[in-house]
């Protein structure tokens, strides 16, 4: 068991408490035209996740290349304590995505809550799986920028953190439904 399998299991019990029961219209619902519904929140963090999967099969298998920026220690540091920090839920500053992890903008299928915790237990696994990469220290680019390089450990932590975000942004999603007769 990883450090952040209990945590990534109540992210995903919460998940499923607040946003399960929902029909597939409410979970695709926008506040707005530039808002994602809750569906985008939950494809954005399953796609996300999922470019890390190919640098853990790098790493496992010894071929990973990190950039040569990534191998001062005072960079990768300050790297992966800036993005953790964005990461965070209590972080107000409101950060654009990079294009390759933007979610659908076409309407998503209902059971996305269901496939994102069947994400969430392939995702514990790779983890599981690179404990001992975690713990030589190993180093990782981001899928989405190459000149920004951190820890494997603190990559795993803005996962975790960057899920606990997105969490609290699906419930104030959640929150502005319409309700009575005429919803969308």
């Amino acid at each position: 068991m990883t450090p952040h399998a209990s945590t990534l299991d109540q992210i995903t019990r919460d998940f499923r408490e607040a946003f399960a029961t929902l029909r597939v219209d409410e979970l695709n619902w926008r506040p707005a035209a530039n808002s994602w519904s809750i569906a985008q929140h939950l494809d954005h963090l399953i796609r996300i996740n999922r470019t890390y999967f190919p640098i853990l099969d790098q790493l496992h298998a010894g071929t990973y290349q990190v950039p040569f920026y990534g191998k001062w220690g005072w960079y990768h540091r300050m790297m992966g304590h800036f993005i953790l920090q964005s990461a965070k839920p209590e972080s107000k500053k409101k950060i654009r995505t990079f294009p390759i992890w933007e979610p659908r903008q076409s309407q998503i299928a209902g059971d996305i809550v269901e496939r994102f915790a069947a994400h969430q237990e392939e995702l514990k696994e790779r983890m599981a799986a690179a404990r001992e990469l975690v713990e030589r220290g190993a180093l990782v680019a981001s899928p989405a920028n190459r000149a920004i390089v951190y820890s494997l450990g603190t990559a795993f932590e803005i996962i975790v953190e960057h899920e606990k975000r997105h969490l609290l942004h699906a419930r104030a999603v959640k929150a502005g439904l319409p309700v009575g007769p005429g919803a969308e």
